[in-house]
């Protein structure tokens, strides 16, 4: 079973065909399908090979439907891609291991603790990395930053200057935490495409400097080879339970040239399209650990300086009728 689908596939269309390329090179007649809650008005459904409607992650039937969708069509492989699948596929991922089929998910163990900004602080500092200090909510300093420990996307997050700004509702909301603000004037803001194997260790480390960002995606961003590499070499070579694409947010000081762990999201995020394009090959490298059973050396020959400018694109679809 050589297929691969990839979950809540919304408006991923360039890792759709990313996938789509990778695996017709080694299997031709292999295809890349797609879920999602509403798959007709989903771009990468569209270019996909196919796709299912699904119930919400959270539903008690997501994931008897998910597994049916992949023995109906022979997925030997299954590519999350938001944060509210993650711990569902965690929890269940022996269900899927057992029918002959891979989600390509981290361990329960780590997945909770990329899922909690409060221990992944805790995760960072462990591994000898800087992290942006969490306020007790009775005695704040300014500027500061609110968002949800569970948070993702830049939902419910407020900037605050000053007492003044400060509502009942940031007190009331027991998700959010109040955080040291990183000044963005004295910090560049990167994401890191980082590659794990199956046994947990690292083997391709691209970051990205956003450049500008809309609704939490990177819209403009440009690779860089920074710092930033040697310090994940060094601090996070290992990560137990770690495999597959972890999408690490991190500000690194532009004079000083620390850097300041903020969150770990353990899928492929919505500007991997930029690593892949640099070089770094993500899912040819998933298709060789996991199809063909090759291992994966360290790679770092992407492209540096290569900047990403993204558009709006149109997916036109006849005879819809809502």
């Amino acid at each position: 079973m050589h297929n691969i689908l990839i979950t809540s596939a919304g408006q991923r269309v360039s890792l759709v065909r990313a996938f789509q390329k990778e695996l017709r090179a080694f299997d031709e007649k292999a295809k890349v399908y797609t879920i999602d809650m509403n798959p007709i008005l989903a771009p990468a459904c569209h270019v996909s090979d196919g796709y299912r409607k699904i119930v919400r992650v959270t539903d008690k039937e997501y994931v008897i439907q998910l597994l049916e969708i992949c023995k109906e069509w022979n997925i030997g492989m299954i590519i999350p891609t938001i944060d509210t699948e993650l711990m569902v596929l965690a929890a269940n991922k022996l269900i899927f291991e057992e029918n002959g089929i891979i989600p390509i998910i981290s361990s329960e163990k780590f997945v909770r603790i990329c899922r909690d900004k409060r221990i992944i602080n805790d995760f960072f500092n462990q591994q000898g990395i800087s992290t942006s200090r969490i306020m007790n909510k009775e005695n704040p300093t300014f500027p500061l930053f609110i968002k949800p420990y569970d948070g993702s996307r830049s939902k419910d997050t407020f900037m605050i200057k000053s007492a003044e700004e400060l509502q009942p509702y940031h007190y009331s909301n027991q998700k959010l935490i109040f955080m040291e603000y990183i000044d963005p004037e004295e910090h560049d803001e990167y994401t890191v495409d980082a590659y794990y194997n199956q046994k947990g260790f690292l083997c391709c480390v691209v970051p990205r400097k956003r450049i500008f960002v809309r609704s939490g995606e990177i819209n403009k961003g440009v690779t860089r080879k920074n710092k930033i590499i040697p310090l994940f070499k060094e601090k996070l070579s290992f990560i137990e339970g770690a495999i597959g694409c972890l999408t690490i947010q991190v500000f690194l000081n532009k004079k000083t040239q620390n850097v300041v762990g903020i969150e770990i999201n353990p899928r492929f995020g919505g500007g991997y399209p930029l690593s892949y394009l640099a070089g770094a090959n993500y899912p040819q490298w998933l298709i060789k650990e996991y199809f063909l059973n090759e291992n994966i050396n360290y790679f770092e020959d992407w492209e540096d300086n290569l900047l990403m400018l993204r558009y709006d694109d149109e997916i036109l679809v006849k005879n819809y009728v809502d």
